[in-house]
Parts: structure tokens; C-alpha cells; sequence
């Protein structure tokens, strides 16, 4: 009996965290303007105070930028200066000696993976961490650039051909 209420406890949480994000309103500050890409994210990615545009993100003083992607994907680019941090296997070390009080902005291909790298990062102690709403796409939707080792690139990993079909074909060329 005990366990058939934790279960049901647990989907209802499930359902209540679903639909609030299926009803979210994104604020004008995080829409990215590609109607495709703003519908998606407004399902999978919450809009709240832990959420920054790319514009935001740029002006956020003395900001460490953090690559929640695997290792294959921040190869083929990154945002400039970017630290690849991972994912299924994250490399912490690239923030030994950073102050806890730093602000730290992580992001992904949509920022799914970099929202939830945003909590474990918290939960290690940082306290002003950041998710880069719509991350690499919001990134490059708004006219940034991407790097690699040799410096700037038209190349971006889109993690798969269904995740590509939420970045205009004319604005890089994609790898999956």
C-alpha cells in the first residue's frame, strides 16, 4: 500500500511539473523570434529567474561560460571562451579555484541538459548559476558566433537531424 502511494505521489508530481511547463509564458526577454525553436522550448526548458537570453548572458560581469555538451559536440564549436564542462560525464575540474560566488552560465544545444547541470552545479555550491535559454541556438539566433580551435565556425553540432529542424538551415551548417 506505502508504495502504491509513493508512486502515485510521484506521478502527480510528474504531471503537475509537465503541465506547468506546457503552460508556461516565456518572457519577450527569452524568445528567441524562430517560432519553431520559442514553441519547443516553451515545453521543455523553464523560463524563471535562473534564465538568461544571450544578450544577458554577454553583459553578466566576469561570467564563467560552461559547455553542458559532450566532448565531440564542443569540439566542432562553442561559444567563445567556453569551458567544456559535459554532461553524462562532467569534468568539475574545469572550476577548481573558482570563487562560489563567480556567475557561472551554462548551456547545451537548447538548454534541456544545461538547465539541469544549472541544479547540480547549486547543489556543489555555486551560488549565481545560470541556464542560457535556448543555448547554442538562441546563442547563434541572435547573431553571435561560434568557435572551435581554429576560431570562428559556420559549424554547429544539432545533436540530432530532429533537434536540427529547430535551427534555420541558413544560418549554419549542421552536423548530427
Amino acid at each position: 500500500m506505502r508504495l502504491a502511494i509513493a508512486l502515485i505521489g510521484g506521478i502527480s508530481l510528474l504531471l503537475l511539473y509537465a503541465c506547468r511547463l506546457s503552460g508556461q509564458q516565456v518572457p519577450e526577454r527569452l524568445r528567441t523570434g524562430y517560432p519553431p525553436l520559442d514553441e519547443r522550448l516553451s515545453t521543455m526548458v523553464t523560463a524563471d529567474s535562473a534564465s538568461l537570453s544571450p544578450a544577458e548572458a554577454k553583459e553578466l560581469s566576469g561570467a564563467i561560460f560552461l559547455d553542458a555538451r559532450e566532448p565531440e559536440e564542443y569540439a566542432l564549436s562553442h561559444l567563445p571562451g567556453a569551458r567544456s564542462l559535459g554532461y553524462k560525464d562532467p569534468t568539475y575540474s574545469v572550476l577548481d579555484g573558482a570563487d562560489p560566488g563567480t556567475p557561472l552560465v551554462v548551456y547545451c544545444t537548447i538548454g534541456y541538459r544545461s538547465e539541469r547541470m544549472v541544479e547540480e552545479l547549486k547543489s556543489r555550491g555555486f551560488r549565481h548559476v545560470y541556464n542560457l535559454y535556448g543555448s547554442v541556438y538562441a546563442w547563434l539566433l541572435a547573431g553571435n558566433p561560434v568557435v572551435n580551435e581554429s576560431g570562428e565556425t559556420d559549424r554547429v553540432h544539432t545533436y540530432n537531424r530532429k533537434w536540427g529542424t529547430y535551427l534555420p538551415d541558413s544560418i549554419v551548417t549542421k552536423v548530427y
